[in-house]
């Protein structure tokens, strides 16, 4: 690949992604990053030069990367512009799932292009986020030029990718966070549970962890509305009411969680069509009336 990439910001996301691409071919041509030493560490792996002017390693590429914390993304480019640090021809690139490419303040009225390219996945740590980038996908938006560069340097990093309006990126996110960090909220509750008979919090993980690995499979197979299981899916009111009154003892919020999610899941068990409508009547009656019973 011929095309010269700086990037612009050194945690988990830039660096996996600039090892990547260094891996298949890109040329990385220059690292700024807020800490100097994590900028230093970067440029180690890809022996490429380090910048403490992020204008200056703009200048140097074709491609610039500005991979820092989201809230930081408009300061940050709005000082590469300001420091001519954008030119004619560039394509400039944020990987935020929450904004859309016009947080690249400035690029455009340099005469670069704009690309937002959001992988679909969490990031732990930066070796944990090579391993998982392959085969994820990548929500693409901002210039048309820009999106069919991106399309091209996903597929490179052997990904998939779709494209997205920047006024559906809000939502878009918030379903990333639904999958990632919700999934973390409910198993941290789930486990809160097992721990109040007896087990350790890592023993609880140990005996909820293959349950949850079993259903992420069946989920992948059939899909979330034939994968669901459990007394909704069977439309057993009393398992629930039977549920509610042991969770009176842990408090308001553990209760209500488990009735807006019920509630929810409800919905699913009527599309899967494993009950039918007075079914479903039932569960809802018994996911509301306690809550309007406090």
């Amino acid at each position: 690949m011929d095309s010269l990439i700086a990037v612009i910001g050194a945690g988990k996301v830039g660096s996996a992604l600039a090892i990547l691409l260094h891996n298949r071919g890109y040329t990385i041509s220059g690292v700024a990053s807020r800490t100097l030493r994590s900028a230093e560490e970067l440029a180690g792996r890809l022996n490429c030069p380090v910048f403490e002017d992020c204008n200056r390693a703009a200048l140097t590429a074709d491609i610039v990367l500005v991979t820092t914390p989201d809230r930081e993304i408009a300061a940050v480019s709005a000082q590469i512009a300001e420091g001519k640090g954008y030119k004619q021809g560039q394509v400039v690139v944020h990987t935020s799932g929450a904004h859309p490419a016009s947080e690249l303040k400035g690029a455009k009225e340099a005469g670069a292009q704009v690309l937002s390219m959001h992988p679909l996945q969490s990031f732990a740590d930066v070796e944990g986020a090579m391993e998982n980038l392959p085969g994820s996908y990548f929500a693409l938006e901002g210039d048309d030029d820009a999106v069919e560069l991106g399309e091209r340097i996903v597929e490179d990093l052997g990904g998939e990718s779709f494209s997205i309006k920047a006024e559906d990126k809000p939502l878009y996110h918030a379903a990333a966070c639904v999958a990632s960090n919700y999934l973390v909220s409910i198993m941290h509750l789930a486990t809160g549970f097992y721990q109040q008979f007896g087990l350790s919090k890592e023993q609880a993980f140990e005996a909820l962890f293959p349950l949850v690995w079993g259903t992420v499979e069946n989920i992948r197979r059939a899909g979330p509305v034939q994968a669901l299981t459990g007394p909704v899916a069977r439309g057993d009111a009393p398992t629930i009411d039977w549920h509610l009154d042991a969770l009176k003892k842990l408090g308001r919020e553990e209760q209500e969680l488990y009735q807006c999610l019920g509630y929810y899941t409800v919905k699913v068990a009527l599309e899967k069509n494993s009950i039918d409508s007075t079914q479903a009547e039932q569960l809802l009656k018994t996911f509301k009336g306690d809550a309007a019973g406090e």
